[in-house]
């Protein structure tokens, strides 16, 4: 099974498509768990999305979901399971946040809210990754039947 979901070639298109996904949501995870770039950190962050009506454990699942399924995204390990967690949590603030404000960002301020178009690139590149792996310069890579015998020992 663990074979199955580290399975990957050595593409360069999903190493790319990866990264940018990973790149692109560590900040966001960062704020969350350890209040980077500006963010609450987990104490301020379970405040907040509790207070929004989540239940606790639920933010705890996206906060963990968030940051260490973007180290996994960005290192290449367990890459399917990474890009599940972001799928799953983009589905959730499309459906739980962002819906009722349509498809487009909020770009010249003049809606309340944000839509949901960033929500779904990020889902796109999540099932690409989900289907094809975490392609080369991968631990999934490196891991697999087709990766390198130094590092199927």
């Amino acid at each position: 099974m663990l074979r199955k979901l580290m399975q990957t070639d050595d593409d360069v298109g999903m190493l790319i498509v990866r990264l940018a996904l990973g790149i692109v949501m560590f900040p966001h995870g960062a704020q969350k768990l350890l209040g980077w770039f500006g963010g609450q950190g987990f104490a301020g962050t379970m405040h907040g999305m509790t207070g929004m009506g989540l239940p606790a454990a639920l933010v705890v699942l996206v906060i963990v979901t968030e940051f260490f399924g973007s180290l996994s995204l960005i290192t290449g390990f367990l890459g399917r399971v990474g890009a599940l967690g972001i799928l799953c949590l983009m589905l959730g603030a499309i459906f739980m946040v962002h819906l009722p404000y349509g498809f487009f960002m909020n770009w010249m301020g003049n809606q309340k809210g944000e839509g949901y178009e960033y929500h779904l690139l990020a889902i796109g590149i999540a099932l690409a990754v989900m289907v094809r792996g975490s392609g080369s310069l991968s631990i999934d890579r490196a891991r697999s039947d087709k990766g390198s015998y130094y590092f199927r020992r």
